[in-house]
């Protein structure tokens, strides 16, 4: 399955893109806080101050080819440090800052490996941040050290270094839902390939505003390539609201989507879900969502009734379900692979779940899974079997794909790189799906699969049925196959974390009856837990094999609650590593 022709492109590299659009006065980026107050700045203001960075980065002594770690929130820090590091012809690796303040020991080692495994030559942070980086620098010692893009970018001096399309220009961290994320490498060249695919499936059309809207972090592939370097490249304005933002109160989203008249903006399917749950009439008065023709639903399975639920709910508001469009990507692809047609609507496909999961045919039934489209422009699709042979329409398999937008190969990785990508160019995505009617349809991540009595399981069709069941955090819920203690063949367990104050007996039994009520299987386990125990990706995916990995080793616990007190002695403990890495250093 073969999507358009890539056409040639505007832009080669980031640099080359970053200083045409510079030239766009009506062009920039706008971020919104939480109280809805805005700053705004043109792309030229971001290229301005990433030359000033940029030259701060050569006092440091960065070299060209070095990678600079990005630890920062959503903010013009984060663009001076991203395109800063690009201009010095340095390669940006963005992290994810320590948000969830339970697991910090977690987060050092986590933030530590990450940066031993790029050879990070500094790390790039905020104030508020550098307060509790201390472990993960004193571990890693970067060449450089830690230091605050406000202390680099000081002074009037700029830089700017040519860069070959075949340079660097990211390394991006993969979910890690399955195994430790692994470090993706991408070239300039890659990165603008897949940025005009998106300009190809998201055409601008003449009468429309070229604005798109993002709460996504930046240190994921879809809130970075899709809607910075999207919006750098086509060019356009881009809203960015930070992700605790959008957390904590859900209508920001929907509320800038009309204020900006937003034509394009992202999300997984938790969000929309969110939305449907938090967000409360009285915060959309005046709220006008007819010109979001792009809700784009991606990096997780897509569930059809979350989407229908939303259209509806959000109808009166102008939005369109026409606008949703399930797509799906990966890191190693730097983002896109496959998207829906334009302006069609969501569109699902009713499979005997049995029979997929017994033969792995896709026949009639009742189980609805959604379609996330053909290739994008330049890409190819393939399904395969266990041998490599390509398997006809509607018989499960592996997913492969290639395209111009690939990965170089996992940095510092040639073992895992050829795992990964095969002499003719092709990647296994480690995904498993069918085709039908020429889009294709995906069932579940081949390392989750849940084998019971022989039938291979999508851990999602187990996992689905509980979003409804009272007493179970919507999202919060993980099927996993495991041998029982004295058993010898695999059985099925639910973790869930529970959602208020009822018995836990009561609950647990509820999705016994819910899983058996869907698939006719009956979890041998079925264990509620407290909320936040499960873990999960810096995206926020859920990682069932570290899951069933603590589960299994007694290790599966809550995060601590930090107060006041503790969040004095972690940034004390911070200081002294720090302190520590820098006298060493």
């Amino acid at each position: 399955m073969r999507g358009p022709a890539l056409p040639a492109l505007k832009h080669r590299t980031v640099n080359a893109t970053l200083a045409e659009t510079a030239g766009q006065p009506s062009h920039g980026l706008t971020f919104v806080d939480a109280q809805e107050r805005e700053v705004a700045l043109s792309w030229a203001e971001v290229r301005g101050r990433a030359r000033r960075t940029a030259a701060g980065l050569a006092r440091l002594g960065v070299r060209e080819g070095d990678r600079v770690a990005l630890l920062l929130p959503t903010s013009p820090g984060f663009m001076d440090a991203y395109f800063g590091a690009l201009l010095a012809g340095a390669v940006p690796v963005p992290l994810y800052p320590p948000v969830r303040l339970g697991r910090l020991e977690e987060y050092h080692r986590a933030t530590a490996r990450m940066l031993q495994v790029t050879s990070a030559a500094v790390v790039l942070t905020d104030s508020r941040v550098r307060l509790l980086l201390g472990p993960s620098v004193e571990r890693a010692r970067p060449r450089l050290g830690c230091h605050t893009v406000d202390d680099v970018s000081r002074g009037d001096e700029e830089r700017e270094v040519p860069v070959r399309p075949e340079a660097l220009g990211l390394i991006q961290f993969s979910s890690g839902s399955t195994v430790d994320p692994k470090p993706v490498a991408l070239t300039h060249e890659a990165l603008m390939s897949q940025v005009a695919a998106l300009e190809v499936a998201m055409p601008l059309r003449p009468d429309i505003p070229s604005v798109g809207v993002s709460w996504l972090p930046l240190y994921h592939d879809m809130g970075l390539i899709g809607c910075v370097l999207s919006a750098l490249y086509y060019p356009g304005r881009l809203v960015l609201i930070p992700p605790e933002a959008f957390l904590a109160r859900p209508a920001l989203w929907l509320r800038a989507l009309s204020r900006h008249k937003g034509f394009i903006s992202p999300a997984p399917n938790f969000a929309y879900g969110l939305c449907l749950k938090r967000v409360k009439d009285a915060e959309l008065e005046g709220v006008d969502l007819s010109s979001w023709k792009h809700a784009l639903n991606g990096a997780e399975p897509v569930s059809m009734d979350t989407l229908r639920r939303f259209a509806q709910r959000f109808e009166r508001w102008g939005f369109s379900a026409r606008a949703l469009r399930p797509v799906y990507g990966l890191s190693e692809a730097s983002l896109a692979v496959t998207f829906p047609p334009e302006g069609r609507g969501p569109r699902a496909l009713g499979v005997d779940a049995a029979l997929l999961a017994r033969e792995g045919r896709a026949e009639e039934g009742t189980r609805e899974l959604v379609s996330v489209g053909a290739p994008v422009a330049g890409f190819e699709v393939q399904v395969r079997d266990a041998d490599g042979g390509v398997l006809p329409e509607r018989r499960v398999g592996r997913v492969f794909a290639k395209g111009p937008s690939l990965m170089s190969g996992y940095f510092g990785d040639a073992e895992a790189s050829g795992r990964a990508l095969s002499a003719e160019g092709w990647l296994d995505t480690g995904d498993l799906g069918f085709l039908a009617d020429g889009e294709l349809y995906l069932t579940g991540r081949a390392k989750d699969v849940v084998i019971i009595r022989g039938a291979n399981h999508a851990p999602q069709a187990f996992e689905e049925p509980l979003h409804a069941v009272d007493g179970v955090r919507t999202g919060c819920a993980v099927a996993l196959g495991f041998t029982p203690e004295g058993g010898q063949d695999e059985a099925l367990l639910i973790l869930a974390e529970r959602a208020g104050e009822g018995a836990d007996a009561e609950v647990e039994e509820r999705i016994r009856a819910a899983v058996v009520e869907a698939t006719g299987v009956r979890p041998h386990t079925v264990r509620l837990l407290a909320p936040g125990t499960l873990p999960r990706t810096s995206s926020g995916k859920l990682r069932r094999a570290e899951a069933l990995r603590r589960y299994l080793a007694g290790e599966l616990s809550p995060p601590k609650k930090v107060g006041m007190v503790g969040m004095a002695v972690e940034m004390a403990k911070s200081a002294l590593a720090m302190a520590k890495a820098e006298r060493d250093a």
